[in-house]
């Protein structure tokens, strides 16, 4: 694993996302619960990227004062800040980190109702005036 890759991959972003829409920490079984909802990853996979995060330092947790064997996590990076450093990677791998070809790619391969467009112009409006 790449020490310098900070962003989940597409497995990752899957127990990301349950530990963001929690309001507490979550163990690796609750994780797994709220899982097998939605997907079909594996018990021992979950536990596996769980892992992974944590090294990534993408997940924090905290050892259970009852069961030493039991942790539960919490996401250290909001999902904003992940979508922030997958859209650089993003841009960065694919488009040499030209921002305007990564946006431009986006935009037109894209059919954009005109209340979308709109929604843009005020988005590039917003940080034009922010600079």
């Amino acid at each position: 694993m790449n020490k310098n890759e900070q962003t989940p991959s597409e497995s990752e972003w899957k127990i990301m996302e349950v530990l963001w829409n929690s309001d507490i920490p979550l163990t690796s079984l609750e994780v797994i619960e709220r899982l097998k909802k939605s997907d079909n990853m594996t018990p021992k996979m979950v536990r596996v990227l769980i892992n992974r995060l944590s090294k990534k330092g993408l997940l924090g947790y905290k050892v259970d004062e009852q069961d030493a064997r039991v942790y539960h996590y919490t996401p250290l990076r909001t999902m904003e800040e992940c979508l922030r450093d997958k859209s650089r990677k993003f841009t960065d791998c694919y488009f040499s980190g030209n921002k305007m070809n990564a946006m431009a790619a986006l935009v037109q391969s894209f059919a954009l109702t005109d209340e979308q467009i709109e929604e843009l112009e005020k988005l590039l409006e917003e940080r034009k005036e922010s600079r």
